[in-house]
């Protein structure tokens, strides 16, 4: 086994505190653990090196001595002369490992650590914000670690011990006749420990609920659906383990005036009868300004005109999309009696004939043919 010096070995400074050990053993055991590294064998003696480290350093007693007297002040107690097993052994070491990264728990017991749920909160956006992206301040109710207690659960200066109806194990079996049945050990519940002396701000359950105010930023794009995974803002783990994730769903609000529909947007504009029968420009509303529209002559109700690259860049990448406007001719009201007059004017001008409305005239040519198919 390597003598390298253990705070080389796990990455942190001397004056570094038991969180930040902690933090890298975690980090560093999950990296090289043989079973994610089967084609690697350096990795067991990496793994060794690095839970050897870390059964001095996370000891205070051990990490005195050896800030004392380096590598011979802890040989024989811990470190490379204990991994034979027995207390504070390689085995206690490997079992804390799967507790904390994998799971499981040293000596075949339940591992008291769990991993924090994931949360979901539902963010409501403008569509500017959303096509452009922004910057919002979110506040979620979430469990948080025990300052404290550091998440053990125990008093300050305390720590869980061995639940004495299990030794650790989580379980227990119960024995009648022929039959054994193996079920949750009653006292500590299946977590192998229990807290004699528990601390008074968690009561024992290592977190703490509270309120926490994130900032999340939206990338430009997002649409209804979207999620925004923010790792390991959910809730805390219990008794060391890791926090969960926060998922961030975004939900755009409906616009007054356009609907999006993937990368295009969409919308309405009102036109006079007289833009529409002699065209005309007019002004078109977009995200980024108003640009003026060319109605053709003779233009009816429904016809689409697209403004290309006046949409949504997806957020997952692509072309802009284009807005697309669609004309719909307005009906004058509250007319005067001479625009009446006026009115009257160009409709006798026009008569019935269907080279002014050649839609109406087939419309009725339809209806025509199809009262006359009736009466055969």
């Amino acid at each position: 086994m390597s003598k390298r010096d253990y705070y080389e070995v796990l990455g942190v400074s001397r004056d570094a505190d038991k969180k930040d050990i902690k933090k890298a053993y975690r980090s560093l055991a999950n990296k090289y653990h043989p079973d994610k590294n089967p084609d690697n064998p350096e990795a067991l003696d990496k793994f060794k090196e690095i839970a050897e480290a870390y059964e001095v350093l996370s000891s205070e007693d051990k990490r005195a001595a050896y800030d004392r007297f380096g590598h011979e002040g802890v040989s024989g107690q811990g470190g490379h002369g204990g991994f034979g097993g027995g207390a504070g052994g390689f085995s206690d070491i490997f079992g804390d490992v799967f507790g904390d990264i994998f799971g499981g728990g040293g000596g075949g017991g339940q591992s008291r650590t769990r991993r924090g749920s994931d949360l979901r909160y539902t963010l409501e956006l403008d569509l500017e914000q959303a096509v452009w992206g922004c910057e919002e301040k979110i506040r979620i109710p979430t469990a948080v670690e025990c300052d404290k207690c550091e998440g053990s659960g125990a008093k300050p200066g305390t720590k869980p011990t061995t639940c004495p109806t299990c030794n650790g194990a989580g379980q227990v079996r119960m024995s009648q006749g022929f039959f054994s049945v193996q079920q949750t050990c009653p006292q500590c519940h299946g977590q192998g420990q229990i807290i004699s002396d528990p601390c008074t701000s968690c009561h024992g359950q290592g977190r703490k609920q509270e309120y926490k105010t994130l900032n999340v930023k939206i990338p430009a794009g997002v649409d209804t659906g979207d999620r925004i995974r923010l790792t390991g803002e959910g809730e805390a783990g219990t008794f060391g383990g890791p926090p969960g994730d926060l998922f961030v769903q975004v939900s755009v609000k409906p616009h007054a005036i356009f609907e999006r529909d993937g990368a295009n947007l969409y919308c309405e504009v009102p036109i006079s009868f007289a833009t529409a029968a002699l065209g005309g420009e007019i002004d078109v509303p977009t995200l980024d300004g108003r640009v003026r529209l060319k109605v053709t002559e003779e233009c009816q109700t429904g016809k689409l005109f697209r403004l290309r690259n006046k949409g949504v860049k997806p957020v997952r990448g692509g072309p802009v999309g284009d807005l697309i406007c669609k004309v719909v001719v307005e009906t004058p009201v509250n007319l005067t009696e001479r625009q009446k007059e006026l009115f009257k004017e160009l409709a006798d001008s026009m008569g019935e004939n269907s080279e002014h409305s050649p839609k109406q005239k087939s419309w009725f040519d339809g209806v025509k043919r199809f009262f006359e198919d009736i009466k055969k």
